[in-house]
């Protein structure tokens, strides 16, 4: 299967035409609307999959799609997808739909409403990963707020408003402070373009460099969330829909740490490896804290909220190590935590629907009495500690070893997280799936229907396949992620650097794939790759 020709196009656009068609549906045809929804989503995750075969695993930008826009101002449509943002993309099409089918029975108001904000939301998501212009990457981040804002608001729970507001104000606050660094950085670079490419080639003042690196990474860093800027995420994850739970944690904490990757690292790459010891000590903070909170919450969906804080920071690690080894962990944990975390809040939304608390008291020997949800709930709970076989194994591993030449002291800390993860999971599964039914409203819950079996079933596959068939996905990811690691590399002056005592100086590129040096030029159209090779090795 082939990817057409405009095949971004077509992936960002079908939502919004789906979103259309739903929005003229008579406000009674609420099965029409379920079903267009879902239709539409699923062509969107076949579309992703051609996109998938005709993929290249070799440095540079692949299936370009370029159009003048505002040419008086260098603003162009322009389109690209490489090994960071591919499998981001991928994710993307395959939670939207499972998202849909999830919500299938709980959203009973406003269902035409719900479904043109998930096609709208997911048009916004798939052009923040396929963006290559400054200026149409933050038309997308902000076109991605606004369908997550009405999903919390109207379709959330009790305090659906206050966490709708806060997830609101707290992202724009930081999206207000991007725009002004691509201004800024338009203007400084004399070039007269948004292009993000052409701008990542074009050097910046080392002084400049520091403030707009810092306006780029408080908005990423809000984003993921990192610590101490993860205070919106409890209150919108507890009280959006189980639909915006899986979406908000599956893809949207994901653009945090690919903005750091496509944009803040590449245009300041001074600046980022200067403040590389601050970002892994903030983000080993989030580890640790994160997986502290999780070991005290009472409520099932407020403590898979807080282990998202503490798995995230195992990614900006990664990111801040800048070590081939390390970064392809990072990218390759996003997904993991897409998979196994959109999971759990399936998993959590489930019992929701069937007993309306989200209490861990009010469970208890569901094991007995649910055996099949049992299962998919431990085998998603092992991949979420990170067990060998798993994909959250892969991860934390590569992340943890490619950390290690960065900062030794920060690395032993780090591991602490995988130690605390497997204590608060193990422990609510425990108290929810072990002992006695006790409570006689669990003695008769019914076990998974076969609409939830066909959205769980195919994540657990992803999760075992993950584990180990991981070099299946890194071997498209690793050419990109070296080309970035020896790039920014290269861009490294001698000068002071803010590190904390306890770091050392970053290492030298990972082994594992030999990096290319030179500028991130366009890769060829897919019937100009077939000559193209893939590096040797590859795989981790």
């Amino acid at each position: 299967m082939s990817a057409p020709a405009h095949v971004l196009s077509l992936l960002i656009l079908l939502p919004v035409a789906g979103a259309v068609l739903v929005a003229l549906s008579r406000r009674e045809a609420e099965r029409t609307q379920k079903l267009l929804g879902l239709g539409v989503t699923s062509l969107v995750f076949l579309a992703s999959l051609a996109l998938l075969h005709d993929f290249q695993p070799v440095q540079g930008m692949q299936f370009v799609e370029e159009r003048a826009w505002l040419p008086a101002y260098g603003i162009s449509y322009k389109l690209g997808v490489d090994g960071l943002s591919l499998w981001l993309i991928l994710l993307t099409t395959l939670l939207t739909p499972l998202s849909l089918l999830g919500s299938w029975s709980s959203i009973r108001q406003r269902v035409r409403e719900f479904n043109v904000f998930m096609l709208l939301l997911e048009a916004g998501m798939l052009g923040v990963f396929c963006a290559l212009d400054l200026f149409l990457f933050y038309i997308f981040w902000e076109a991605m707020l606004i369908p997550m804002y009405f999903l919390i608001g109207i379709w959330g729970h009790e305090r659906r408003i206050y966490a709708a507001l806060k997830f609101f104000l707290y992202t724009m606050g930081g999206s207000a402070l991007m725009l002004v660094g691509f201004l800024i950085l338009y203007h400084q670079s004399g070039l007269g373009t948004f292009d993000l490419l052409r701008l990542a080639r074009s050097p910046v003042d080392p002084a400049l460099q520091t403030w707009l690196f810092l306006a780029f990474a408080l908005a990423f860093a809000i984003k993921v969330p990192m610590w101490p800027f993860h205070t919106w995420l409890p209150d919108a994850h507890v009280e959006a829909p189980t639909a915006g739970s899986v979406i908000l944690a599956g893809v949207l904490l994901k653009m945090g740490g690919y903005g750091f990757l496509r944009l803040a690292i590449p245009l300041f790459p001074e600046a980022a490896q200067r403040f590389a010891p601050w970002i892994g000590t903030l983000a080993v903070i989030g580890i640790v804290y994160g997986a502290l909170v999780s070991l005290v919450q009472p409520d099932l969906k407020k403590l898979v909220a807080y282990s998202s804080v503490s798995h995230l920071g195992f990614v900006m690690l990664g990111i801040a190590s800048f070590t081939t080894t390390a970064v392809v962990g990072a990218v390759y944990q996003m997904l993991n935590h897409g998979i196994s975390t959109g999971a759990l809040f399936f998993l959590v939304g489930m019992l929701y629907d069937r007993r309306h608390t989200r209490a861990i008291s009010e469970y208890g020997g569901l094991k007995a009495t649910m055996p099949w949800y049992a299962a998919i709930f431990l085998l998603i709970c092992l991949s979420s500690i990170a067990v060998p076989g798993f994909n959250g194994f892969v991860g934390e591993f590569l992340i943890l070893m490619g950390s290690w030449p960065f900062s030794r002291s920060l690395t032993v800390v780090a591991s602490l997280g995988v130690i605390l993860a497997s204590a608060y999971i193990l422990w609510m599964v425990q108290r929810v799936l072990y002992g006695e039914a006790t409570n006689p409203r669990n003695q008769a819950l019914p076990d998974l229907s076969a609409r939830e079996a066909a959205i769980l079933v195919p994540l657990v596959a992803l999760a075992l396949f993950m584990g180990v068939a991981s070099p299946y996905f890194t071997k498209s990811i690793e050419p990109s992620v070296a080309l970035l690691v020896s790039e920014v590399r290269s861009q490294r002056r001698p000068g002071p650097s803010p590190m904390p005592p306890h770091s050392v100086a970053p290492a030298s590129t990972s082994s594992t794939a030999s990096p290319a040096p030179g500028p991130q030029a366009a890769a060829p159209r897919p019937r100009e790759r077939a000559s193209a090779s893939a590096p040797k090795g590859g795989g981790v």
